[in-house]
């Protein structure tokens, strides 16, 4: 039998969520995804093993999504 939660750790669980669904609407959890894809794939012939820092990775993303039109459209 599970003890009944109190107010405050409901509180916390809710707000655990909202904090998550956040970052992955924002992107915000995308770099610690890279990293974490990088430094399990770094054997698997990364051309350089490094990970690239959080600036070079946001450039990367966004000059991905500017180069490519189905990604979203931008007026300037």
């Amino acid at each position: 039998m599970t003890r009944p939660r109190s107010r405050a750790e409901r509180v916390r669980q809710v707000a655990g969520r909202i904090r998550w669904y956040v970052r992955e609407f924002t992107g915000e959890s995308a770099y610690e995804r890279y990293v974490a894809h990088a430094r399990a794939h770094a054997d698997a012939g990364a051309p350089t093993g490094e990970v690239m820092t959080r600036r070079a990775f946001e450039r990367s993303r966004t000059d991905a999504r500017e180069a490519d039109p189905r990604e979203g459209f931008r007026c300037c």
